[in-house]
């Protein structure tokens, strides 16, 4: 059985234990950078718009905040992404540069309740949160409770719905090939916008075999994010090459000045 079959597979599985037929209507198919490329090299400015320039460590000083923001409004980096905390200073920093703020919910473990999840999503987005990184409640998956993981997914999706994308985090290197196929049907049947691989917190990272198993699963109207491990612009290149549309990262300032000399483009 090759990959294209397998994937089918499990989609149907998913779909019966779900008691649904299907995703319903297809979306159209997001354009992106690296379709524009048409198979060239991606120009760097390119890689940059799709990069959520991300600071999660525990001990993060509001002056490296603040340079986070600095630095995504130099590079033109889609978001920057920080712990629930430092949402509202972020907002306030990088308001009106045309940069997002990405904030995680659940993080790193995905353990906490629905409830929670959506009070903490509910309460960034008050506080100027644009986009939403939840993790999926990986137990449950493993539990084979898939409507329990729909369940979380969705609620947090209708809490944010017209207000932020949710992103779900798979925490890939926790799951088996058949759970990362049945995480991304679930996501995109629970009304998320984006499946992402990592934490950062967890075991392993990114991989282009996970992002193009991704990418299959999910369609092409869904994004992929690309997180862990995306430490230089080669790196960022193969991902978007094997499918994501947006890069975590927490080496976008140093990806950007290698490429711009440090001035910028």
């Amino acid at each position: 059985m090759n990959l294209e079959q397998r994937i089918e597979q499990v989609k149907r599985d998913v779909f019966a234990r779900l008691g649904v037929a299907g995703y319903g209507p297809e979306a159209a198919p997001a354009a992106s950078p690296a379709d524009a490329a048409e198979g060239r090299e991606i120009a760097p400015a390119d890689v940059f718009r799709m990069i959520d320039h991300t600071l999660l460590k525990p001990a993060s000083s509001r002056a490296e905040i603040i340079r986070l923001c600095e630095e995504a409004k130099r590079y033109g980096f889609a978001t920057v992404c920080v712990n629930p905390y430092w949402v509202r200073p972020a907002a306030e920093q990088v308001a009106g540069s045309g940069v997002g703020v990405t904030t995680v919910i659940g993080f790193p473990l995905g353990a906490t309740t629905t409830f929670a999840k959506v009070a903490e999503a509910r309460d960034a987005i008050a506080n100027g949160a644009t986009e939403i990184d939840m993790v999926m409640n990986v137990g449950a998956l493993k539990s084979g409770d898939l409507e329990a993981v729909r369940r979380d997914i969705a609620a947090v999706a209708d809490a944010c719905r017209g207000q932020a994308p949710v992103k779900v985090i798979l925490e890939t290197g926790l799951l088996t090939e058949e759970e990362k196929i049945a995480a991304c049907v679930i996501s995109r049947l629970a009304g998320a916008a984006f499946v992402k691989t990592s934490t950062g917190f967890g075991p392993g990272g990114a991989t282009e075999e996970d992002i193009a198993l991704m990418r299959k699963t999910a369609g092409p109207a869904m994004g992929v994010k690309a997180s862990g491990g995306v430490r230089d612009l080669e790196t960022a290149r193969r991902m978007i090459a094997a499918g994501a549309n947006r890069i975590g990262t927490s080496s976008g300032a140093a990806m950007a000045a290698g490429a711009t000399g440090g001035d910028g483009y």
